[in-house]
């Protein structure tokens, strides 16, 4: 999943060599230096390569702190709303 989401990063930021420079403890904001728009786009993305729903209203921006932290809050979404359907 982590490297999907450099992926999606990378592509966003058209810059392939955040592939090579990206961490699991690299934020998503700083690091990858995503702005709002790219963070709106990126999240987009996200949701329609792992199939989830992203509710931006209640959406915490902590999980932004690193990939991995972002990792864990996809894989929770992912159970949680399979468990709904």
């Amino acid at each position: 999943m982590e490297n999907k989401l450099k992926l999606i990063i990378a592509d966003i930021k058209e810059k392939p060599d955040l592939l090579n420079v990206l961490t699991s403890e690299s934020s998503i904001t700083v690091e990858a230096g995503l702005t709002s728009l790219e963070l709106v786009t990126f999240i987009f993305k996200v949701e329609e390569e792992f199939n989830v729903e992203v509710d931006f209203d209640s959406f915490d921006y902590s999980v932004l702190q690193s990939l991995r932290e972002f990792c864990a809050f996809i894989s929770e979404l992912k159970k949680t709303q399979a468990a709904q359907s």
